[in-house]
């Protein structure tokens, strides 16, 4: 009765009618652009998210990939490292009294041809009494009346063949020679440099294959989180027709996506690293390989797209294959 009234009156009152239409279309329009500017504060605080979420990943993913590009570089440095200090152990080969020089230039040649030689040195009798001289302070010579030391040849072998079962056969090789004396090396040195190298080589290795599971690990996981914020994304599209590959895809390049710039912010902190580190220690250019360098920065970008396909492609399933009820479990 009461709602027939009200109609009666508002045919009856024209403005009464023009009035209360508008304030309904007043409420109407204000609740309206209530509700849409409540969706897009919505839609803006999830891009926000959204855009956090990502950038947390891609940083947590960096910072794995930090630490292994920090356990190349240490592999790298002592690898260069050991073959500096293997490559630096001489052979003095000394030769009899009354050698000719042409007979001395004629064996160095023959003994630089030598595959596991990497360079020689001709010292002659005059230059090692100077050199003597200097290290002793006072000119020997002059006191002595004579120069009694003897011409030689300094041997730097290759890194692969500092060993004394290589030195031994080079030894025995060049003894035989009529102009040489005798050949002079430090055994015992030889077998603590390889001994000393080997040890740490072991301990790098196994400490770099525990590294590599732990950062495999924590990228797994990193993104696995990623996924599980994604989980009702992923029902909706196979609630709409969806196919498996056309689900995957967009995942799949957002994780790659990920990994690629987590690797590129990994080599930008390990550049840096080195540029300090040389300003420091300028000895540590000797060590410096470029080309392994470029080999270590697109190892590091590979394992991060492998690991973050993989990842991503594993946790896309999981919630694929999921019933819809399992979603709402932790």
């Amino acid at each position: 009765m009461a709602l027939v009234s009200l109609e009666g009156d508002l045919m009856e009152n024209p403005k009464i009618a023009r009035g209360t239409i508008g304030h309904l279309y007043k409420i109407f329009i204000t609740s309206h652009v209530k509700s849409g500017n409540y969706m897009a504060q919505n839609k803006e605080k999830s891009t926000r998210r959204i855009k956090t979420f990502y950038i947390s990943t891609i940083f947590s993913i960096s910072l794995v990939l930090l630490m292994i590009g920090m356990l190349g570089l240490i592999v790298l440095h002592a690898k260069n490292l050991s073959n500096f200090v293997k490559e630096n152990i001489v052979l003095n080969i000394i030769l009899n009294e009354n050698t000719k020089e042409v007979d001395i230039f004629r064996l160095q040649k023959e003994i630089e041809s030598n595959q596991a030689v990497k360079s020689t040195q001709y010292i002659s009798k005059e230059l090692a009494a100077r050199n003597l001289s200097k290290d002793l302070g006072e000119d020997f010579v002059k006191f002595l009346g004579y120069n009694p030391l003897l011409s030689s040849i300094d041997v730097y072998l290759k890194a692969d063949f500092a060993n004394n079962n290589q030195i031994r056969d080079l030894e025995k090789e060049l003894t035989g020679k009529e102009m040489v004396k005798e050949v002079i090396y430090q055994q015992s040195l030889v077998d603590l440099v390889n001994e000393n190298l080997r040890t740490i080589s072991v301990i790098i290795i196994a400490f770099g294959a525990v590294l590599l599971l732990i950062a495999i690990a924590l990228i797994n996981n990193t993104i696995r989180l990623a996924m599980y914020s994604q989980r009702f994304i992923i029902r909706s599209m196979q609630l709409v027709g969806a196919t498996r590959t056309f689900i995957r895809k967009p995942f799949i390049l957002t994780g790659l996506l990920h990994g690629f710039f987590g690797a590129l912010i990994a080599i930008v902190i390990l550049i840096s690293a080195l540029s300090i580190a040389r300003q420091e220690m300028p000895e540590l250019v000797i060590l410096e390989n470029y080309m392994e360098f470029a080999i270590l920065f697109v190892g590091i970008i590979s394992m991060g797209l492998v690991i973050s396909f993989f990842s991503t492609l594993f946790a896309v399933n999981k919630y694929l294959n999921q019933k819809t009820d399992d979603l709402y479990s932790k």
